[in-house]
C-alpha cells in the first residue's frame, strides 16, 4: 500500500513538472517566393539573455521545448532578410503556442551588400586577424590580386619580383581560400583576377589552430563563392593599357536546386610586360654598368568547379577543384660595358619559355552534432604540379668576338597531400574546445640539364643536376578559450614532427672528357617543437576594446631557398639556394586598440618579435667564376624587430569616406657577410627604421557615380648589403553604375606622376647603385555584370565560403 502510494506521488510530481514549461511551433516561408526557409534561426529571449533557440527545418518548421512559463520574447531572423520580434507569454493555461506562419521579407540594405560588391572597402578588426571587404573602389587599382594586395594596409608587393611583405617582412605565408598551394605566391597571385577576390585576411599572430610557418603571419585570400538559389552569375572584364595593353576578365557562376549547389569561376589573364634597368658596380679591377631590358607574355587560365551536397541540416559534403594553366615567355638583352679598356664588353640574349600546370582536388565534410556549436569537420587536399622551364642565352664578347651557346632546361615536379581534421566543442556557454590534426606530405623533383657551346672552338660541356626533395610534417593542436563578462581569453598549443630528406647530384662533362665533375649531397633533418600562443581581449563598452596575442612561428626554408639549382643568371650574377639553411624560429608578441566612433573605426596596434637564425639574402663572389656574383641565403645572427600602425576607416560626410593606414617599423639585422675588396667574411650590424603610409579617398558625386583617389608612400629600407630607396605613387579612378545597378564601369589611371621604381644604393660587397623600372603608369578600363534572380536564403550559414577559415591548417 505504501509502495503505491509513493508511486502516485512520485508521478503526481513529474506530471506538475512536465506542465511547468511549454513549446513553441511554427513554419517559416519566404514573403515573395512563399516557398519554405530552412536553416532560420529562431531563438527566445528573456530581457535579452538567451533562453533556448534553434533552426528551421527542410520544410520550414521549428518546434522549441521545455520554454519556462513566463513573457518572453522571440527573434526569427535570417542573412538578407529584415528580423521578426514577437513578445509571447507561456502560463499554465498557455503551454502550447503556435505561430503558424510568418512570413519574411528580403531587406533591401542586406541583400546589397551579399549579392553586390560593395562600392566602398571596408575593414574589421577581430580577436585574431584583420578583415578587409574589398570594394570597387580597390578592385579598380588593378586586374590581379598582386595589384590588389599593394593596396592593403601593411601590406607590400615588390614590383619587379613580386614577392610579398607584410609588416616589413618578407617571411609570410599565402592561402587562397585558407589552404596553400604548390604554386608560388607571387606566380599565383598574377593569375588570379582581382574581381574574383571577396575579403583579404591579415593574421598577423596566428593561433596554434594554423600552421606556424610565417615569421610575419598569414595573409587569407577568399574568392567569391555563390550558392543562391537558382542560376546566378557575374562576369568581369578589365583591360590595362600600358606600353601594350593587357587584358583579364572573370566569369563566376552558379546553379543551386534543392540540396545541391553547383558552382564553377574561370579567371583569365594575357598581356605582355616591359621591364628594364640598370646596375652601376665598382667592383675592384670590374667597374662596369650592366643594362637590362626584356618583355615577357604571359598567359593564365584559372578555373575552379565544385559541388555542395546539403544532405541534411546536420551534414554537408563537397568536392571541389583547381585548375591552373599558366605560359609565359620573354625575351631580353643584358649588356655589360666595362671602365676597364682590357674587359670584354658583351651582351646576353635571354629567350625563355615557362610552363606552370597544377591540379588541386579537395573533399569537405562538415558535420553538425546536435549540440549546438559542436562540429565535426574533414577535409583532404591533393595537388600536383608541371613545372617546366626552357631557356637559351646567347652570350656576345666583343674584341674579338666570341659566342657562347647555353641551353637550359629545367623539369620541376610537386606532389602534394594534405589531411585536416577538425573538432569544436562548447563545453559550457562561456569554454570552448577545439581539438584538430593535419598531416602534410609533399615531394618535389627538380631536373636541370645544361649544354654549354663556344662557336670559335671546340668546347662543349653537358651537365646535368638533379634534386629529390621530401617534406612531412605531423601535428596536433589543442586550443580552450573562455568568455566572461568583458573578457575573453584563449590559450593554445601546437606540437610537430617535421621530417625532411633531399638528394642533390651534379654531373658536368666536356666534349673531350677533359673536364668531369660529379657531385653529390644530402640534406636530412628531424625536428620536433612545440608553438604555443595565447590571446586575451578587453571590450571595455562599446566603443573600446583591447587585444593582446603571443604565438611562437617558424620560417622553414623554401624549395628555390635550399635548391643549389640555379634559378636565373647573367654574366655578372646568379641567383641559387643554400642546401645548408636552417629553420628560422620567431616569439611574437602584439597588443591592439580599436576605437569606434560616430564617422568610423581606428584601430591602433604594436607588436614585438625575437627572431632566432633569422634567414636574408647575401652577395658573395662565385668561386668558379671570379667575374660572377652569386645570390643566395643564409642565416644570420639572432635578431630582433618592433614597430606600431594605425589604420582608420572613416566616413566623413554622405559623399566623403577615407580608409587610411600607416606603420613604422624599427629593426636590428645581425650577420656575416664578404667584403669585396679582401674576400673575408666580416661581422656587420644595421639599425633600421622603415615608415610606409597609405590613403584611399572615396567620392561619391551622383547615387551611380564614385571617384576614388589612393596615395601611398614606402620608406626607405636598409639592409646589410645595400638600401632600397623609398616609393611613392598616385592613382586616380571612377567607377559608374548602369543597368538599374547590376553593371558597372570603371576606369582609373595608374602612378599618374611615374614616380614608382625600384632603386637601391649599396657598399657590401662593394660599390653599387642601381634602379628597375616597369609599366608603373598605366590606364585600366573594366566592366562588371551581375545576373540571375536567384534569392540568398537557404544555407547560408553552412557554405564554406565564411569571414574565417575554419581548420587547423587554414584550409577552409
Amino acid at each position: 500500500m505504501k509502495l503505491k502510494l509513493f508511486l502516485v506521488l512520485f508521478i503526481s510530481q513529474f506530471a506538475l513538472f512536465a506542465q511547468n514549461t511549454g513549446t513553441l511551433n511554427g513554419i517559416v516561408v519566404d514573403n515573395t517566393l512563399k516557398q519554405p526557409m530552412p536553416y532560420v534561426n529562431v531563438s527566445i529571449f528573456d530581457n535579452d539573455k538567451l533562453v533556448t533557440g534553434g533552426i528551421t527545418r527542410e520544410n520550414g518548421s521549428f518546434a522549441l521545448k521545455d520554454i519556462p512559463l513566463k513573457k518572453l520574447k522571440v527573434e526569427i531572423a535570417f542573412i538578407g532578410y529584415k528580423k521578426i520580434t514577437r513578445e509571447i507569454t507561456f502560463s499554465a493555461d498557455n503551454q502550447n503556442v503556435n505561430l503558424n506562419t510568418i512570413s519574411l521579407e528580403e531587406d533591401a540594405i542586406q541583400l546589397k551588400g551579399v549579392e553586390v560588391i560593395s562600392e566602398r572597402s571596408t575593414i574589421e578588426q577581430k580577436i585574431d586577424r584583420k578583415v578587409i571587404n574589398i570594394g570597387k573602389d580597390i578592385i579598380a587599382s588593378g586586374n590581379t590580386a598582386s595589384d590588389i594586395l599593394n593596396n592593403v594596409p601593411t601590406v607590400s608587393v615588390d614590383a619587379q619580383t613580386k614577392e610579398i611583405s607584410l609588416r616589413g617582412n618578407t617571411n609570410v605565408r599565402v592561402l587562397i581560400d585558407g589552404k596553400p598551394s604548390n604554386i608560388d605566391a607571387a606566380q599565383l597571385l598574377q593569375q588570379i583576377p582581382s574581381s574574383s577576390i571577396k575579403q583579404v585576411e591579415l593574421i598577423t599572430n596566428p593561433s596554434a589552430k594554423y600552421n606556424p610557418e610565417g615569421m610575419s603571419g598569414i595573409i587569407n585570400i577568399i574568392l567569391h563563392k555563390n550558392s543562391n538559389e537558382g542560376f546566378n552569375g557575374s562576369i568581369n572584364s578589365g583591360v590595362t593599357f600600358g606600353v601594350t595593353p593587357k587584358t583579364n576578365q572573370a566569369l563566376n557562376l552558379n546553379y543551386k536546386v534543392g540540396k545541391v549547389n553547383f558552382y564553377a569561376n574561370y579567371g583569365f589573364n594575357h598581356g605582355k610586360n616591359r621591364n628594364f634597368g640598370n646596375v652601376n658596380s665598382e667592383r675592384p679591377n670590374f667597374e662596369n654598368r650592366q643594362d637590362f631590358n626584356s618583355y615577357n607574355k604571359n598567359t593564365s587560365h584559372l578555373f575552379k568547379f565544385g559541388v555542395d551536397f546539403y544532405m541534411d541540416e546536420k551534414n554537408t559534403f563537397s568536392i571541389y577543384t583547381n585548375q591552373n594553366i599558366s605560359l609565359s615567355s620573354g625575351a631580353g638583352v643584358t649588356s655589360v660595358d666595362y671602365q676597364n679598356a682590357a674587359l670584354r664588353d658583351s651582351n646576353q640574349y635571354t629567350d625563355q619559355h615557362n610552363e606552370n600546370n597544377t591540379q588541386t582536388y579537395d573533399f569537405v565534410y562538415k558535420h553538425d552534432f546536435t549540440k549546438k556549436g559542436e562540429t565535426l569537420d574533414f577535409q583532404a587536399n591533393y595537388s600536383k604540379t608541371d613545372n617546366p622551364d626552357e631557356s637559351q642565352f646567347n652570350y656576345i664578347q666583343e674584341n674579338p668576338i666570341t659566342n657562347t651557346l647555353t641551353f637550359n632546361d629545367i623539369q620541376r615536379d610537386i606532389n602534394y597531400l594534405q589531411l585536416n581534421v577538425d573538432y569544436v566543442n562548447p563545453l559550457t556557454e562561456s569554454v570552448k574546445l577545439e581539438l584538430g590534426a593535419e598531416t602534410r606530405l609533399q615531394n618535389i623533383k627538380n631536373n636541370f640539364d645544361e649544354n654549354v657551346s663556344e662557336t670559335s672552338s671546340s668546347y662543349n660541356r653537358v651537365g646535368n643536376s638533379n634534386f629529390d626533395f621530401t617534406r612531412n610534417i605531423h601535428s596536433f593542436y589543442t586550443n580552450i578559450g573562455k568568455q566572461w563578462e568583458k573578457w575573453s581569453a584563449q590559450a593554445g598549443v601546437r606540437i610537430e614532427q617535421y621530417e625532411i630528406d633531399g638528394d642533390f647530384e651534379r654531373v658536368v662533362t666536356s666534349s673531350d672528357a677533359s673536364e668531369n665533375i660529379n657531385d653529390k649531397s644530402n640534406i636530412t633533418d628531424k625536428i620536433f617543437t612545440a608553438y604555443p600562443s595565447v590571446f586575451l581581449n578587453y571590450k571595455a563598452n562599446d566603443k573600446d576594446s583591447f587585444n593582446f596575442n603571443y604565438s611562437r612561428r617558424v620560417d622553414r626554408p623554401s624549395i628555390g631557398q635550399i635548391s643549389p639549382i640555379r634559378e636565373w643568371t647573367t654574366p655578372l650574377i646568379e641567383s641559387r639556394g643554400n642546401p645548408s639553411l636552417e629553420p628560422q624560429f620567431t616569439n611574437s608578441f602584439e597588443v591592439n586598440y580599436t576605437r569606434i566612433t560616430k564617422i568610423g573605426s581606428i584601430t591602433a596596434g604594436t607588436f614585438y618579435r625575437l627572431i632566432n637564425d633569422e634567414i636574408g639574402r647575401i652577395v658573395y663572389k662565385n668561386p668558379d667564376n671570379p667575374a660572377q656574383d652569386i645570390i643566395s641565403y643564409n642565416n644570420f645572427d639572432n635578431n630582433k624587430a618592433y614597430g606600431v600602425e594605425v589604420s582608420a576607416n572613416l566616413k566623413f560626410a554622405k559623399w566623403w569616406s577615407v580608409n587610411a593606414s600607416s606603420d613604422a617599423y624599427f629593426k636590428t639585422v645581425r650577420g656575416t657577410v664578404e667584403n669585396g675588396n679582401t674576400g673575408v667574411q666580416e661581422r656587420a650590424q644595421v639599425d633600421v627604421t622603415v615608415f610606409n603610409i597609405r590613403m584611399n579617398h572615396n567620392f561619391v558625386a551622383t547615387k551611380e557615380l564614385r571617384f576614388n583617389l589612393f596615395g601611398m608612400y614606402r620608406g626607405a629600407d636598409l639592409g646589410l648589403q645595400y638600401e632600397r630607396k623609398p616609393m611613392y605613387r598616385m592613382d586616380f579612378g571612377a567607377s559608374y553604375n548602369i543597368l538599374k545597378g547590376k553593371g558597372t564601369i570603371t576606369a582609373r589611371a595608374n602612378d599618374i606622376f611615374k614616380t614608382m621604381k625600384f632603386a637601391f644604393d649599396g657598399s657590401i660587397p662593394y660599390k653599387q647603385e642601381g634602379s628597375f623600372n616597369w609599366e608603373s603608369r598605366t590606364i585600366y578600363v573594366g566592366f562588371n555584370y551581375n545576373f540571375g534572380g536567384g534569392k540568398n536564403r537557404a544555407l547560408q550559414r553552412k557554405q564554406r565560403d565564411a569571414n574565417e577559415t575554419q581548420s587547423s591548417g587554414g584550409m577552409i
